[in-house]
């Protein structure tokens, strides 16, 4: 019997107050119809205010929680967040290889609050490892700096890093626009090799904005899962992430959390 479509294998971290990591990645692949399974990287204490504390898991661990899923129920892509280390690099640049399901590659540096997600020296194992294993690479501005050397301030730098990504091996680099300064509008830039589509949007001005990076980079997954182009995967997971940022509930006292579950509440 053929497997149905839509299985997400989500290799991140834990957000316990459940705006980004894991959860958010959860919600956003089972909104969009997709199924979500995970491999827990670390266990984060966290919530809107912050992060408070970072307890990574046992390489084997993380290994066998991918095997156990890849073996059994089997996926259709994979998503990666957070990972942290020079080790969990490795760990999961090898776990892709053992399946042809597409990577969506989000490489975490720095949380919504501003604690460091990805030890420095990692960053490198992530540009040679992670890169050229990524269907889809997601960095936002000061990551894509931080993997490229170069300066992300307008929609130019948002292009000429992203094509430096895709020379550096990503099939497809979506470059998020919502740290780059200045203006009424944000712009997303998703490059491949065959050319270039921009995301535009008027910017939602809020603090409801934790875990957005976690949520597009899932619901563009849930969309390769299902089978679909890159192009249109990249231009409904915007179309759904934007939407929940508008409807974000408010909830804490820091950076909230989206409304992941706006679909089922109707427009």
């Amino acid at each position: 019997m053929t497997a149905p479509l839509g299985r997400v294998l989500i290799i991140a971290g834990s957000d316990s107050g459940g705006g980004a990591g894991v959860q958010a990645d959860i919600k956003a692949v089972t909104m969009l119809g997709g199924h979500a399974a995970t491999a827990i990287t670390a266990i984060t204490v966290q919530n809107t205010l912050g992060v408070h504390g970072v307890h990574p898991l046992p390489l084997d661990v993380i290994t066998a929680q991918a095997r156990a899923v890849l073996d059994d129920i089997g996926t259709d892509a994979v998503k990666t967040g957070m990972l942290g280390s020079v080790q969990v690099v490795e760990t999961v640049a090898a776990l892709l290889d053992t399946t042809p399901a597409p990577a969506v590659v989000d490489p975490v540096m720095i949380a919504k609050g501003g604690h460091p997600l990805l030890e420095d020296r990692a960053v490198a194992a992530v540009r040679e490892l992670m890169i050229p294993r990524a269907a889809l690479l997601t960095p936002n501005a000061p990551e894509a700096e931080a993997l490229t050397g170069l300066t992300v301030e307008d929609l130019d730098g948002q292009r000429r890093a992203g094509e430096a990504l895709l020379k550096l091996g990503a099939r497809a680099v979506l470059m998020k626009g919502g740290h780059v300064a200045g203006g009424d509008m944000v712009i997303d830039l998703l490059l491949t090799p065959h050319g270039e589509t921009l995301l535009e949007g008027p910017r939602i001005e809020t603090t409801s904005t934790h875990g957005t990076g976690c949520t597009l980079a899932s619901a563009c997954a849930a969309g390769l899962a299902w089978g679909k182009p890159v192009q249109v995967a990249a231009a409904e997971a915007w179309a759904y992430v934007a939407e929940a940022i508008r409807r974000a509930p408010g909830l804490g006292g820091g950076h909230g959390p989206l409304d992941h579950a706006w679909p089922v509440r109707g427009k």
